[in-house]
């Protein structure tokens, strides 16, 4: 299958990549990785009247790490994040969530903000963000720029809060407090396909090792992130509140009852995990 005809933009900084989406407007689509649009383009569920490369835009492939997060520019590639070690200290749910992100080939493209931008409810960027409190930076011709809480980006299913003209520029993944732990667990009918279901979790303890917080968030299993504050809550609790939370839709890999109770087993596992790793960095710093 080919791609509906289009006109094509190559910008060379971002001031002419803003300009062009201001004249664009809703008939324009960003081409950054590709690994989400170009299959929509082949199979004409996209039909963008201008393709606005961005590719070109050395300023945006940036990866920034600091004590209090990763900053991630509109052009780092999924394995370059995944590959950092320093992103992986700070922020040790990207490097997990991005091992499950379809094959290598896909990763060697793929970005993460373009993930976010797409906003499929079964991919693992979207809960990563949500699960973190994280935000995405949209900018636009002549100055404007925002910062949009993860909480609020993600409107439905493939459908974000950037709007005709915007450009999501980077994305900040927050750090999380001494003594946490994460986790993602996610099954797929084989490795990289979308997951049936997925649950990535987060805990924190205080320095008596009691739990101050504990939140999962969901994929597959609704139109957007599902996020959960399940804190106190025994195993067979979370399975319950998650299952209780989430509307999972029936199809022809599995039925909605099933993607209910993985998603219950799952969440059940991330908390497990994402709390004994808590508890060894509670450990490892004695306080």
């Amino acid at each position: 299958m080919k791609p509906p005809p289009f006109d094509y933009h190559a910008p060379r900084d971002l001031a002419e990549a803003l300009a062009v989406l201001a004249g664009v407007g809703e008939r324009g689509k960003v081409l950054a990785g590709g690994q989400s649009l170009i299959p929509l383009l082949n199979m004409r569920l996209a039909v963008p009247e201008h393709l606005v490369d961005i590719n070109r835009l050395a300023e945006l492939d940036t990866l920034s790490v600091a004590s209090d997060g990763v900053t991630v520019g509109a052009l780092a590639r999924h394995s370059r994040v995944e590959r950092s070690t320093q992103a992986a200290a700070v922020q040790p749910l990207l490097r997990k969530a991005l091992r499950l992100v379809a094959h290598p080939v896909i990763r060697n493209r793929g970005t993460i903000v373009g993930s976010l931008v797409h906003a499929d409810p079964a991919a693992e960027m979207p809960a990563a963000l949500t699960l973190l409190g994280g935000s995405v930076r949209l900018a636009r011709d002549g100055g404007e720029v925002r910062d949009v809480p993860a909480a609020d980006f993600f409107t439905g299913p493939l459908e974000s809060a950037l709007r005709p003209g915007e450009l999501a520029v980077s994305a900040f993944f927050p750090a999380l407090p001494p003594r946490s732990g994460t986790a993602f667990h996610e099954l797929a009918r084989r490795h990289g396909d979308f997951a049936l279901a997925g649950v990535a979790a987060a805990v924190t303890l205080d320095e008596s090792g009691a739990t101050t917080s504990a939140k999962v968030a969901c994929i597959g299993v609704g139109s957007t992130p599902v996020v959960l504050d399940v804190t106190g809550a025994e195993p067979d609790e979370v399975a319950h509140a998650v299952r209780g939370a989430i509307e999972p839709d029936a199809d022809i890999h599995a039925s909605a009852r099933y993607r209910s109770h993985l998603a219950g087993v799952l969440a059940t596992r991330a908390i497990d995990e994402a709390n004994g790793e808590a508890r060894r960095a509670l450990d490892h710093t004695g306080r």
